[in-house]
């Protein structure tokens, strides 16, 4: 599939008005960014660190809820050298937990044309549940390539045969469904993972990178072709991360570092001017970043119609 059926897959059906997927190049390099639903999430996640009131007026100043959020859940599709790569894999579903609104990401690959089996590689920023579920969805191991490469920092898996919660604020329920995915996850793939330390080049211009932070093994993708670049960074960088890059998000497993990794990193995008992507920044969520005095400003793209 070329970016020209990816741009014919992006028309909404009948059956779903809003879209839920947007193709771009970057070079050579064939990009879809795919909406796994919105999770609702306490807005106190938003940030822990601060008083009550402060982070309120905050969430007022943006026109979003004092009490409840709907973050986005965003994954991309990749191809490069002959390489279907899914970035990240959505939430998937978890009966103690009741978050309709998400887990979608295997339909709507589906609607876009893209069969599972066709996927060669998934790269996974890390390994929260909202990341890997889609691939622990019941039949879904079963529809891709027995050959699959799943890349992850060894950092990543590490972590999570012992996960230390101690420094997040979660939300109810959420500790435990977590480590119940990443059980599964690593029982039904170990055989596909392939372990990186730092980066890895999965295909030409496609390049993983390890950040640590939001989770020790946390890794953004950085994707270069032909003087164009783009970086998804998974979970580096929150709706809330240019004005507050210092507020502590609840699902961060250290906090100081995570806010250490999200001002340098958004530097570097000012500094590159090139486009940023990340998996709970509002669909399609593609943006820039510039330098607004000691802190950032999400300046957001021009859809490409």
């Amino acid at each position: 599939m070329n970016v020209e059926n990816f741009s014919h897959a992006t028309r909404p059906g009948l059956d779903e008005l809003v879209p839920s997927r947007y193709a771009l190049k970057i070079g050579d390099i064939e990009v879809l960014i795919v909406s796994d639903g919105v999770l609702p999430i306490p807005s106190r996640t938003l940030a822990h660190n601060i008083d009550a009131a402060v982070r309120s007026a905050w969430l007022e100043d943006m026109f979003l809820s004092p009490d409840m959020l709907d973050w986005p859940l965003n994954v991309v599709v990749v191809r490069s050298g002959g390489k279907t790569i899914l970035v990240d894999a959505g939430l998937g579903a978890d009966p103690d937990l009741n978050l309709p609104q998400a887990g979608r990401v295997v339909s709507r690959l589906e609607a876009a044309g893209i069969d599972l089996a066709s996927v060669t590689d998934v790269v996974l920023t890390h390994m929260h549940m909202d990341h890997i579920g889609g691939l622990i969805v019941d039949g879904v191991k079963e529809r891709l390539r027995p050959d699959l490469r799943i890349h992850v920092a060894a950092a990543e898996l590490k972590f999570w045969e012992d996960p230390d919660f101690s420094h997040a604020v979660m939300p109810q329920g959420f500790p435990d469904a977590l480590r119940r995915a990443a059980r599964k996850f690593v029982s039904d793939y170990r055989a596909n993972l392939r372990l990186f330390d730092e980066e890895h080049e999965v295909a030409p211009g496609v390049l993983v990178q390890r950040t640590g932070g939001h989770t020790p093994g946390h890794s953004v993708v950085r994707l270069a072709s032909g003087g164009d670049r783009l970086t998804f960074a998974g979970d580096a960088v929150f709706q809330v991360g240019f004005e507050q890059p210092e507020w502590h998000n609840g699902f961060e497993h250290d906090p100081e570092e995570a806010a250490r990794v999200r001002v340098n990193l958004l530097r570097e995008l000012a500094a590159t001017r090139e486009a940023l992507v990340a998996t709970h920044l509002p669909f399609p969520s593609i943006c820039h970043v510039a330098v607004d005095g000691d802190v950032f400003r999400c300046v957001p793209a021009v859809w490409d119609y």
